[in-house]
């Protein structure tokens, strides 16, 4: 029969819980950094760095291309007007070209003893060296129009090749440094982006817990209030009690019932908040069973503060931008040196040259180098360059800027963690306290040594101390958590 009373009692308190689902610290990170969209965007950015760094990769290697065209043209190409009729010469002794006075009409006469030339039509003598448009030639050769006309109506051409960078200046070079560095920097701001979220749900799983506390801590004061009430009342109709007293402990009664109902709407917002960040339904029946640690102190770490500081994502994020800026103003330089490049190609085409005019396809390789070299630019360069190496010089200051504040970020969340150990033990200490008070007033009431008011302090005093033993406990968790961030220690580790 115990047996029997034990198993349905055990059904009864698990009922309630029906439909509840555990969420540990762990389980809302988790959820947190599998839902959140803007790490999801954080990690479309890192592919695209990363595609982004194998494109500019690709630009140490050659470029292969083909072209092709097909021309339609309406006429033919001739590259004479009408027939053509050409002189007929002779190959003289000396291999020049000349003439015998058989294969010319003109006439000659003697223009000095034993020297002839040939007349014009003017009959004139002139010297067919200087003037042999004057040279009337007896026989032509023909030459058809038609045989100087090249068939262009249908024109195939087609070239494959490709080029290589030689030499740019180390421009390419730089490049791929860029994309290298930004490829880093988008990790970096990634992993930042998943350390703040971590750090807000760190902050709104605790808000939650301090809240769950709060509220069960309004809870218990609220019995102890009423409690008290029916006391009070017991001890006024014995006449032992006033009716001021009676209102006194009402008044009391009021605002523990409004300090529940407070507590319990914060409690209600904090969960669909903490819901929102994991990406679950804020209107979700969730349990959340996690404690703050009552030893937490200091995490424990070794290194340097210098050490630290350089851990910093922040300071790695101004590290991956100096050296961009530094391969911006090699950039900027390479634009005075000259550019080298290697290509080769092969040609085809129809109608082809290669050997008299062919209407069929041919084709032949070609290759070549080429060179750029910059003379004068009017110092737009120069002002580039300038204006690069200013730019550098920027991010060199924000970072040293970025390093001092950092430091002093690190020493205020160690004060602040020694601090709220400090707050802890005190607060430990004042809930004993308390807690002894209110026995003691508790007694001194039911013994009639004491009044209502002396009891209903004893209980403020209490609540007030084990609310701020809450808010200590709280404390000391997020300080740890701020701590971690400011060492530039992953908010993964929870140790």
């Amino acid at each position: 029969m115990k047996q029997l009373v034990l198993f349905l009692f055990c059904i009864l308190l698990a009922f309630p819980l029906a439909g509840q689902s555990a969420l540990t610290l762990n389980d809302c990170r988790r959820l947190a950094l599998e839902n959140n969209r803007s790490l999801q965007t954080g990690k479309e950015k890192e592919i695209i760095a990363s595609e982004m760094r194998k494109a500019a990769f690709t630009q140490f290697l050659p470029r292969f291309s083909f072209n092709g065209t097909y021309l339609h043209n309406q006429k033919n190409i001739s590259l004479l007007g009408e027939d053509a009729l050409l002189p007929i010469g002779t190959k003289m002794a000396d291999g020049s070209f000349g003439f015998r006075q058989d294969q010319i009409n003109n006439k000659w006469a003697q223009v000095a003893p034993g020297v002839y030339a040939p007349l014009d039509s003017d009959g004139k003598p002139f010297d067919p060296k200087v003037n042999p448009e004057k040279i009337q030639w007896k026989d032509y050769a023909l030459l058809p129009k038609e045989a100087m006309e090249m068939e262009s109506r249908n024109i195939f051409a087609g070239i494959a090749g490709f080029v290589q960078p030689v030499y740019l200046g180390g421009k390419i070079r730089e490049l791929y440094k860029i994309a290298k560095s930004s490829e880093r920097l988008a990790g970096i701001q990634s992993e930042k982006a998943e350390e703040d979220l971590l750090q807000e749900t760190d902050e709104a799983y605790w808000r939650v817990v301090s809240l769950y506390s709060k509220s069960s801590l309004a809870s218990e004061y609220l019995r102890l209030i009423e409690s008290v009430v029916n006391n009070v009342s017991i001890m006024a109709e014995e006449g032992v009690a006033t009716k001021g007293d009676i209102l006194k402990v009402n008044v009391k009664l009021n605002e523990a019932k409004m300090m529940q109902a407070r507590a319990e709407n914060g409690l209600a917002l904090s969960k669909m908040a903490l819901l929102q960040i994991c990406g679950l339904d804020p209107t979700g029946d969730y349990i959340f069973p996690d404690r703050p640690e009552r030893l937490a102190g200091a995490p424990d770490v070794a290194g340097t503060t210098e050490q630290f500081i350089e851990n910093r994502a922040e300071i790695k994020a101004l590290g991956e931008a100096e050296k961009i800026a530094k391969s911006n103003i090699k950039i900027m330089e390479s634009r005075f040196l000259p550019n080298v490049i290697l290509n080769g190609n092969y040609i085809i085409s129809n109608p082809n040259f290669n050997n008299g005019v062919s209407y069929t396809f041919g084709g032949m390789y070609s290759f070549g180098v080429g060179i750029n070299i910059p003379l004068f630019h009017f110092g737009e360069k120069i002002h580039t360059l300038k204006a690069a190496q200013s730019q550098h010089k920027i991010i060199q200051l924000q970072r040293e800027e970025a390093k001092e504040k950092i430091g002093l970020q690190i020493n205020q969340a160690k004060f602040r963690m020694a601090e709220s150990v400090k707050r802890l033990a005190i607060a430990e200490s004042s809930v004993d306290k308390a807690g002894e008070n209110l026995r003691f007033a508790r007694e001194a009431f039911e013994a009639g040594v004491a009044g209502s008011t002396d009891l209903l302090e004893a209980h403020n005093g209490w609540l007030l101390a084990k609310s701020e033993e809450i808010d200590a406990q709280i404390d000391i968790m997020m300080c740890r958590s701020y701590l971690k961030e400011a060492l530039g220690i992953s908010q993964k580790n929870q140790n």
